[in-house]
């Protein structure tokens, strides 16, 4: 049998059977040996990744979505390292000529581009485009704010671009209300000493009209004051102390800015004019319009100004007009204006001394009957929003909305501030409104977070940022309508404020939705920077990959940041960071 197995075996192989075999044997022993080393290896790595984690168990992930926001965080930190993000770490710090440097304001461009009849001095950012970017550095002997409501009394002198010339030139009201000492300027209180004339001033508009006392605004409606050319902030700061949101508006000025010192005090203000385009409100949005000595020529441009004045008016709103250029004898004011106000359905209601009052009027059929005005140069807003507060889904989304900061805002309290120190003197160390007076929440929505300081009786303001391209920009009107300070902005460009003019920034889902515009969140923190003031505070809360780029951006800027799970199952993460004093 084996015999004829081998002949078989040899008619199929040949004759050289033994070299074959031995072929084979060494080919099948190779093969049992590569095997068994590949299995060995196999194993030792299983029980190393056993040990690994038994030790390290943070880096297992027990579900998808975690496993996905890692992959998002590890593409990002990739990215990162390859593209724009690491072009941040060269950003140079700004010269000392930018201490106080305005984007989108630049008068010499403006001229070169042919902006003229004041035009330059308007906001142009169009033109300033392809700035390089620095991070703006505080004067050399910048000082921490004073904490309120002292600070509304008394500013560091280098904190503002003010000089002793400057004061010194200025009109006799503001010298009665400042004194400028060695290295502060003070403010007459609102405690009984003013002798300034601001209390009587504001009891005579009181009188004309036709209340009692200036504690008595709220009776005729008035809620809501634009303050044009605010002068230093005092009269605001008054009306302030009678529960009157006043918001200062003033043209940019390079030094001895009135937006400057009126958001150093700790009051509302942006920077803003009538010269070439609508202000950043919707229709409706004040009870009062006023104008100390502001500078404007209402009876300009066709009556241009007095119908954006208009526009922004609520209907039996109150224009008032002060000011040692108008005549002072009744009924004679320039004749360009009385003409204008009848045009526009105002009702000339009072004159004493330099003062003039007119009332819009609220009857729907003087406004029909309007004809012969100019047209104004943009389109007006079309917000119609007593139709939208009317709806019931409104209500609905608004207490969703606060019931959601409450919640919020309860977390991140004792996450933010829990830690931070006491300044020496302060009564009230609680954190965190000891050391915030001045917020901006930049994606405002219906007001939530402001609603939710006010709940909380706390001494600040807010500034409700709505973005002119959100899908509903309808909330602003809804914000004002609450007695808030708010404005809308385009958060593709810097926003006309100074820098170090706030103390808190907020913002829920802006930059997801700068991602879907597709603005550029390198420059948003960048100009966000800017405008805190050092020891401030960021708070973000956005989709995880917008959070972990902006993680990212703000390392690189050095401020100091930390990332907060919500431990919800949310996707939605919170990025808490603090801008340093020194940057170094």
């Amino acid at each position: 049998m084996r015999r004829r197995l081998i002949k078989k075996l040899c008619m199929v192989f040949g004759p050289r059977l033994p070299r074959i075999w031995l072929i084979l044997c060494l080919a099948s022993v190779f093969v049992l040996i590569v095997f068994s080393s590949s299995s060995s290896s196999s194993s030792s790595s299983s029980s190393s990744f056993d040990s690994v984690t038994v030790t390290v168990k943070p880096d297992i992930y027990a579900n998808y979505r975690r496993l996905k926001e890692q992959a998002i965080t590890d593409y990002l930190d990739l990215t990162s390292l390859s593209s724009g993000s690491s072009n941040l770490k060269d950003l140079r710090l700004c010269g000392k000529e930018r201490e106080h440097y305005v984007p989108c304001y630049n008068v010499s461009a403006n001229l070169l581009t042919g902006f003229t009849n004041g035009d330059e001095f308007d906001r142009h950012c169009e033109v300033s485009q392809g700035e390089p970017y620095c991070l703006v550095r505080p004067p050399k002997d910048y000082k921490t704010p004073l904490s309120w409501p002292v600070g509304r009394d008394v500013i560091w002198n280098e904190n503002v671009k003010i000089t002793k010339d400057q004061f010194l030139s200025s009109g006799s009201m503001t010298k009665r209300l400042m004194l400028m000492e060695e290295n502060q300027i003070s403010f007459h209180s609102d405690d009984g000493l003013m002798f300034d004339g601001v209390k009587d001033y504001s009891h005579q508009v009181a009188e004309m009209i036709g209340l009692g006392s200036d504690t008595e605004f709220h009776q005729a409606g008035v809620r809501t004051v634009l303050d044009v050319g605010c002068g230093f902030g005092s009269f605001g700061a008054h009306l302030l102390s009678l529960k009157l949101m006043t918001v200062c508006m003033a043209a940019y000025e390079l030094t001895g800015s009135q937006v400057q010192i009126s958001l150093e005090r700790g009051l509302p203000a942006i920077i803003g004019n009538f010269n070439s385009r609508q202000l950043p409100f919707p229709s409706l949005s004040y009870d009062m319009v006023h104008c100390a000595e502001c500078g404007i020529l209402w009876d300009a441009k066709d009556g241009l100004f007095l119908i954006e004045a208009d526009r922004v008016l609520k209907p039996g709103g109150y224009f008032v007009l002060h000011g040692s250029s108008l005549s002072t004898k009744k009924g004679s004011m320039a004749s360009p204006i009385e003409e204008f106000t009848r045009k526009i359905c105002w009702t000339f209601i009072a004159q004493q001394e330099d003062t003039f009052i007119w009332q819009k009027t609220s009857d729907p059929q003087c406004y029909s009957s309007r004809t012969g005005l100019p047209v104004p140069k943009l389109p007006l807003l079309s917000l119609n929003y007593m139709e939208r507060i009317q709806q019931d889904e409104f209500y609905e989304d608004f207490e969703t909305s606060l019931s959601a900061l409450r919640n919020y805002w309860s977390l991140l309290t004792p996450l933010i501030f829990s830690d931070h120190p006491k300044r020496p003197g302060d009564e009230d160390p609680l954190p965190p409104y000891n050391m915030i007076r001045n917020v901006m929440d930049m994606n405002a929505h219906y007001g939530g977070l402001n609603s939710a300081f006010l709940e909380e009786g706390k001494s600040v303001w807010v500034m409700n940022v709505v973005p002119i391209r959100a899908p509903n920009t309808n909330t602003l009107s809804v914000i004002l309508d609450q007695g808030f300070a708010g404005v809308l902005h385009d958060w593709c460009e810097p926003f006309p404020t100074y820098p170090r003019t706030y103390d808190m920034l907020h913002a829920n889902g802006l930059l997801s939705y700068l991602v879907s515009e597709r603005c550029s969140i390198t420059n948003l923190l960048l100009e966000m920077d800017r405008i805190l003031r050092p020891e401030g505070w960021v708070v973000l809360s956005d989709e995880v990959g917008s959070i972990e780029k902006a993680r990212m951006i703000a390392t690189q800027i050095r401020w100091e940041a930390r990332v907060i799970d919500l431990e919800n199952g949310s996707d939605q993460r919170i990025l808490v960071c603090q801008k340093p004093f020194v940057r170094k």
